[in-house]
């Protein structure tokens, strides 16, 4: 099954010609039926509109941080999710303030939404934030001038490969003694022989695993959210030569994410949250000196699209 991300917004603290300020959507069509949107930048409504994805399928939000680039662009999204037919529970998650700034937006601004708004405020510490039958997320606190907050996405294992063509060879014809099998159910045939389930179905298929960190100095929570993740999202303000700028800001270079994942045992990373100061080609340094501790380093650009793959595609 299909689990895509889409970069809305690529850039940093301000918008560019090239990129807008930092949004990411994750897409779980095929698993839920909807999308998970990671940060919400100014301008974030106007990139959807030349996306493939659907503001009234929106399910959740999960905010980094509170600074401007990250956030400016939530009010004028909830109220235009109302108006392409969202209608369905939408859950917000970020730092202490988020609560305060969503509800004083809509209330100055007179919005009206046609949904049920829930709004989770997190605790300075490594936590988790929501799980079901399909999904578990975490947040964990990085290092940066404001609270910010890492997610890790991990879907749950999912269950092997039946043996179709071995227990065709056995005799047996599709249909409901199938389906118990696949369902882990021992069968008795009609001559007595017994057939364990165990013997049919393959090793339960480890799920994807998804990283997403807000901004960040490298810290120990940056790896351990990110330990042997398929994809690491993680910011690359700036290129080593400005790493004064980058401790005195508290971002990251690009070297500093390609370490993160090194550590972490990740297997593709993903660099976002550019600084304008890198047009076109320039921005292609910040990927080729990732590219010299990480391999499997790609560089993302507003609209760029990258499907993870699950063990069984691979």
């Amino acid at each position: 099954m299909k689990v895509e991300l889409y970069f809305l917004g690529t850039g940093a603290g301000m918008p560019s010609k090239e990129r807008n300020v930092t949004s990411v959507m994750l897409g779980l069509l095929a698993e839920r039926g909807v999308y998970w949107m990671f940060d919400c930048g100014e301008g974030t409504q106007h990139q959807v509109l030349r996306a493939p994805v659907k503001i009234g399928k929106l399910e959740k939000l999960f905010i980094t941080h509170l600074h401007g680039d990250h956030l400016y662009g939530l009010p004028g999204l909830m109220s235009s999710r109302s108006y392409q037919g969202g209608d369905t529970p939408f859950t917000i998650y970020g730092p202490k303030g988020i609560r305060e700034f969503v509800e004083t937006s809509l209330r100055i601004s007179d919005s009206h939404l046609g949904y049920q708004t829930t709004i989770i405020e997190l605790e300075p510490e490594e936590q988790v934030v929501f799980e079901d039958d399909q999904f578990v997320v975490s947040a964990a606190p990085l290092v940066h001038r404001i609270e910010s907050f890492g997610y890790r996405i991990v879907e749950k294992p999912q269950k092997g490969r039946l043996d179709a063509e071995r227990l065709k060879s056995l005799g047996i014809a599709f249909g409901p003694l199938f389906g118990k099998i696949k369902n882990g159910e021992d069968v008795e045939l009609p001559d007595g022989t017994k057939l364990k389930a165990e013997e049919f179905i393959g090793p339960m298929i480890p799920g994807r695993i998804v990283t997403i960190l807000g901004d960040t100095q490298p810290c120990v929570h940056a790896v351990t959210l990110s330990k042997d993740a398929d994809v690491l999202v993680h910011e690359a303000t700036f290129a080593e030569h400005r790493k004064e700028l980058a401790v005195m800001y508290d971002h990251s270079t690009a070297i500093d994410a390609a370490k993160t994942a090194q550590e972490a045992g990740v297997g593709t990373l993903i660099l976002t949250h550019i600084s304008s100061r890198y047009q076109g080609e320039e921005a292609d340094m910040l990927r080729d000196e990732a590219r010299t501790v990480h391999g499997d380093t790609l560089l993302a650009h507003d609209h760029f699209r990258f499907e993870i793959r699950s063990s069984r595609q691979r």
